[in-house]
């Protein structure tokens, strides 16, 4: 079984368990996710199976959209709910338009640094396990891009609002920067990612209601979930490329092929890979055959 299944993840359960239900279910050793979803949150979860597990990458590096509901004058060490408080601070002076104003200036390019509650890893140990040693180490920021956020509603001290942002993004740390300017601190509430690339909730399934039965409804076949355009090359030149060949041939085919842009390349009306044009010629950079 090939493919990626538009995983929905309730909250409470962590994405390693709707990895390992999905397993179960579709008899496959090779399953994987695209972007953790903490137990806290809900929200889109897309799943690959099989050969699919080859195009995580690809998927991972799309923006995402997630719904947000943060607390004002609330801090924990994990910068949400499910933390131990690590801070207390008023909220009534606050006025609702430098709420406004500080969330819309987070909008662009900025470096943030990464929770220590998190899955990342520093000298192949995760931040989570050091965190839980009462460990705390300096984190390198990382560039990231919140490319719109809208503001819903204001009803102190909570805030509820809607980001669209790049990978990379930790909502959590969003919230605790976003306290940190209003001088009362914050922690995230609620979460749900309602979308991640072409994945979106409307078009979903729970994994609780996915079934041995159902599963191969919702499974969407690798060249599907790939926004990329289509080439067609000939048996000769597919042999080549399969076999890492790098080609500098025109009639490679009919079609212009700008460099460095990704392409879904087919032989026959078979899917090969996904290649790409190099100074050196054209080649395959992941084969999925």
């Amino acid at each position: 079984m090939n493919g990626v299944i538009n995983i929905y993840k309730p909250e409470g359960m962590t994405s390693f368990d709707a990895v390992r239900k999905v397993r179960h279910i579709s008899k496959e050793k090779k399953v994987g996710h695209i972007g953790t979803l903490d137990p806290l949150a809900k929200g889109v979860l897309p799943i690959c199976i099989g050969k699919a597990t080859k195009i995580v990458e690809y998927l991972m590096s799309e923006s995402k959209v997630y719904n947000v509901e943060l607390e004002l004058g609330l801090e924990t060490d994990t910068y949400d709910r499910e933390g131990k408080i690590t801070s207390k601070k008023p909220t009534e002076h606050i006025k609702e338009k430098d709420v406004r104003t500080i969330i819309e200036s987070f909008v662009g390019e900025s470096y943030q640094e990464p929770p220590m509650y998190s899955a990342l890893k520093v000298n192949g140990k995760k931040l989570y396990d050091l965190a839980r040693e009462g460990i705390e180490i300096e984190r390198e920021k990382r560039k990231i891009n919140i490319e719109c956020i809208e503001i819903e509603e204001i009803n102190m001290p909570f805030v509820t609002f809607k980001v669209i942002c790049s990978k990379g993004t930790y909502i959590r740390s969003l919230c605790k920067d976003i306290g940190s300017l209003l001088n009362c601190g914050a922690m995230m509430s609620k979460l749900e990612r309602e979308s991640t690339g072409n994945f979106v909730k409307s078009k979903s399934i729970n994994v609780l209601e996915l079934t041995e039965e159902n599963i191969k409804e919702y499974l969407l076949p690798m060249e599907s979930v790939l926004d990329y355009p289509t080439i067609e090359v000939s048996d000769r030149f597919s042999s080549l490329l399969i076999n890492g060949v790098s080609i500098k041939d025109p009639s490679l085919t009919k079609e212009v092929l700008i460099e460095n842009k990704r392409y879904k390349v087919y032989n026959n009306l078979n899917f090969i890979g996904i290649g790409s044009k190099f100074t050196s010629g054209f080649k395959i950079v992941k084969l999925l055959i």
